[in-house]
């Protein structure tokens, strides 16, 4: 007897003739955007699912994804998409890599969970040989593996914390590192935080090198850095209460709030304020990091080496995996390893380091470093940054557009001068791209910037086109301002 639930069971009738011919196709839109399954889905999950994890419950109807292959996505009515998004920056290596697939299959009938730090396999001692030796020549010497972004940003400043015997932390304006609830901590969205108050204690936060939008009221590259300055200063004066910092925290360039790209000299500026002051530079690379850039990593543009990294996202290009490097001093501190003969599970966790998660990101990072990924990230993102500057001269509501690598933003204001926020239009054109077969994410503190951070295996074709449906929807919605 049925159901009512019979389009949930797998229907071979809804695979699209030719699986393998995914990855490198344009947009095709058969049915209109959200389809008929896609609500049927969105039915069920509105349903039965937490309200605090979805939107469904509202009556909205995202789009639901039923394959994902190099830079295209299938919905649930066999609709194709160009990708602008990477499934939150993460299919770096394009979606379902035949190789990372081949590594997880394989690796799933040998040895799927082990027990943690307690036993340990060998494509976990390849992944830390291997994530260190990317790094190289640097002084991170050591790794310690986890499953999430967030895991790994706690675990981060854990380390931090017991190495310097303090337990603040500086981080920025606009940074995002996670929802547990150290992470959140660190992160400044208000709507993120405010049901979960108080956070932990000991976040402190400044302002980011926002430069289209200084809080200082400076222009860029006049401003003497008055960014950096002002971090002196907070450091410095006794009048401002930071006497127990033990490191600062930042991304190199920050995802979830905009694409917000500071000039290379605040990086390193940090960087030197850090060395002057005695605190430790975690860099939190978890959407930067694997090529999204333009380099293997971002702080490599601006040579500022941190004394922790942090990885995630884009490692595995979509399984969960992710893991912090830092320097062979700090992993040995001895409020973590008291003695030589003494081992205290302090910072471990169950899946830590697991067979199938190491299986994916070895097999991801082969492919990002053989195919020389960030090398076409850098170059598709100097063809990026020409295709903006057109759109800028043709649209007076883009009041940005800025890209490092293939990690990029549209940010849209009422008008150039006041710059004031055009978030209402900037949600309206998301909404225009998707029905038009490009999926994009709105983001930035005002949600008023469009970003775009495609696999990196995108064809240029695939890249150009995804641009005109852009500025097709920024067009669109212009019309209305």
């Amino acid at each position: 007897m049925s159901d009512g639930y019979d389009f949930l069971r797998d229907d071979k009738s809804m695979r699209p003739a030719k699986v393998e011919d995914l990855g490198a196709l344009l947009p095709r839109i058969n049915v209109p955007v959200p389809g008929p399954r896609s609500a049927e889905i969105a039915e069920v999950l509105a349903k039965y699912e937490s309200t605090a994890g979805s939107a469904m419950i509202l009556g909205k109807v995202p789009v639901a994804w039923k394959y994902a292959k190099g830079a295209n996505v299938v919905d649930a009515d066999n609709n194709v998409y160009v990708d602008f998004t990477s499934g939150f920056f993460v299919a770096n290596a394009g979606h379902a890599h035949p190789e990372v697939v081949d590594a997880i299959k394989k690796q799933a009938d040998v040895l799927m969970h082990t027990q943690g730090a307690a036993a340990p396999h060998v494509l976990r001692a390849q992944l830390a040989k291997k994530l260190v030796d990317l790094t190289s020549p640097s002084r991170l010497a050591r790794v310690h593996i986890a499953s999430t972004g967030a895991e790994a940003v706690e675990i981060a400043f854990k380390f931090a914390k017991a190495y310097t015997g303090a337990f603040e932390i500086l981080a920025f304006h606009g940074g995002f590192h996670g929802k547990t609830q150290g992470a959140l901590s660190l992160s400044t969205a208000r709507h993120l935080r405010e049901a979960f108050l108080p956070l932990l204690p000991g976040a402190i936060h400044a302002p980011y090198a926002y430069c289209y939008r200084c809080v200082f009221g400076r222009e860029y590259p006049d401003c003497g850095m008055h960014c950096l300055s002002y971090i002196d200063y907070l450091l410095s004066s006794p009048a401002t209460g930071v006497d127990r910092l033990a490191a600062m925290i930042l991304e190199p360039v920050q995802g979830y709030g905009g694409i917000i790209i500071p000039p290379d000299e605040f990086v390193a500026g940090l960087r030197r304020i850090c060395n002057e002051h005695k605190i430790l530079l975690i860099l939190d690379e978890i959407i930067t990091g694997f090529g999204r850039t333009g380099k293997l990593f971002g702080y490599q543009h601006s040579g500022a080496e941190p004394d922790l990294l942090v990885l995630g996202k884009g490692m595995a290009s979509g399984f969960p995996i992710s893991a912090v490097l830092a320097t062979e001093d700090i992993m040995r501190s001895p409020k973590i390893m008291p003695s030589p003969t003494e081992f205290l599970p302090r910072v471990t966790s169950t899946f830590m380091g697991y067979p199938i998660g190491c299986a994916a990101a070895l097999a991801s990072i082969n492919v990002i470093t053989r195919e020389r990924l960030p090398e076409r990230a850098a170059e598709l993102g100097a063809h990026l940054k020409k295709r903006f500057q057109e759109m800028q001269k043709d649209h007076k509501i883009i009041g940005e557009a800025r890209a490092k690598g293939l990690m990029a933003g549209i940010e849209l204001v009422k008008d150039k001068k006041s710059k004031k926020p055009a978030s209402k239009e900037a949600v309206q054109a998301v909404q225009e791209v998707y029905k038009r077969g490009v999926i994009v994410n709105p983001g930035g503190t005002f949600e008023n910037v469009i970003r775009i951070s495609p696999p990196l295996v995108i064809t240029k074709e695939q890249l150009d086109c995804g641009l005109d449906i852009v500025n097709e929807a920024i067009s669109v919605v212009e019309k209305t301002v």
